[in-house]
């Protein structure tokens, strides 16, 4: 296909091949054992894909979804050889990432017209939550924009604090208020002072409480109703962080914010750290909800905008 002609920046695209290193070698290391000794994809050959699929975190129904696809290309060409098997890979999860993401995008930016551009982020605590909302900011300010942070989730001092370091390290403001404070007063004060800033950006961190989904939808919702009080269509994005290290913990956790509150976009982290790196496909085939950003390493340079041609080109380089 065309688009994986596409020249990508030398260095993101380093970081990113890096980044997905574990999860492509475990993979391959499984499909090469799966095509030992044959020749053309048969029978055999597609049930220990499925098997490869599932063990990567792809999860069971997108990987039905993958096996169904060649099972067709198979039927067509009766002799579809084992070495083409890679390259029909590459094309039918691209193509499945297409269905969801637009993945053209490579640089941080916002879409014009609304100012501030509120982004409200969820997720459980120790997703890499904070640190996503710092490297976005950094990227955001590097990208010319003006940001400014809230610190609304107030359950945990350790949470306000970390935002403020990020803040600091970054050189952006945070409207904060003590540990227990109303979350939806922190959001009002946020968007309050980045209108008078002239701010181009809103950032907003929320508690990771999943124990009570109830509460949790209660507690998004009243937040979500005071900002619109300060900007009337806030937030524009709801940006929820999962760790992709998790695996198929991370399905369930986009399974719970999904029903708790209206998600609208993904930021899977920790793809450096793990052989899961299937679990991108499976969460925007699933859940239909596009993935915008993921995280391949510490570094604050290390979250990146998702590209699904450049995610593919480098899973199956």
């Amino acid at each position: 296909m065309s688009f994986f002609k596409k020249i990508f920046s030398s260095e993101k695209k380093q970081t990113l091949d890096e980044g997905l290193e574990k999860s492509k070698t475990s993979f391959f290391s499984k499909l090469t054992k799966a095509v030992a000794g044959k020749s053309k994809v048969d029978d055999e050959v597609l049930d220990n894909l499925e098997e490869i699929l599932v063990a990567s975190d792809v999860g069971v129904d997108t990987t039905l979804k993958i096996i169904t696809r060649i099972e067709k290309r198979v039927a067509e060409d009766k002799y579809l050889g084992t070495d083409e098997l890679n390259k029909i890979l590459r094309e039918e999860i691209a193509a499945l990432l297409s269905e969801t993401n637009l993945g053209e995008a490579s640089e941080f930016t916002i879409p014009s017209g609304k100012k501030p551009y509120v982004i409200m982020v969820v997720g459980v605590n120790g997703v890499g939550k904070t640190t996503t909302i710092g490297k976005l900011s950094h990227q955001f300010k590097k990208a010319g924009f003006k940001v400014v942070l809230g610190a609304a989730d107030t359950f945990r001092a350790a949470a306000i604090d970390q935002l403020q370091i990020w803040a600091d390290r970054v050189g952006v403001p945070l409207v904060k208020q003590q540990m227990g404070s109303d979350p939806a007063s922190v959001a009002f004060d946020t968007l309050q002072s980045a209108v008078a800033q002239n701010a181009d950006i809103v950032i907003i961190d929320t508690a990771g409480r999943l124990h009570n989904k109830t509460n949790l939808m209660a507690e998004l919702t009243k937040v979500k109703r005071v900002m619109q009080k300060v900007v009337d269509d806030a937030p524009h994005e709801v940006l929820l962080v999962l760790d992709g290290s998790t695996g198929q913990n991370a399905f369930e956790q986009a399974k719970q914010f999904t029903a708790a509150t209206e998600v609208t976009a993904l930021a899977v982290t920790k793809l450096d750290g793990t052989a899961k790196g299937g679990v991108v496909i499976g969460i925007s085939d699933q859940f239909r909800i596009p993935v915008k950003y993921i995280g391949v390493g510490e570094g604050i340079e290390h979250l990146q905008v998702f590209n699904k041609y450049e995610f593919v080109d480098s899973f199956f380089k």
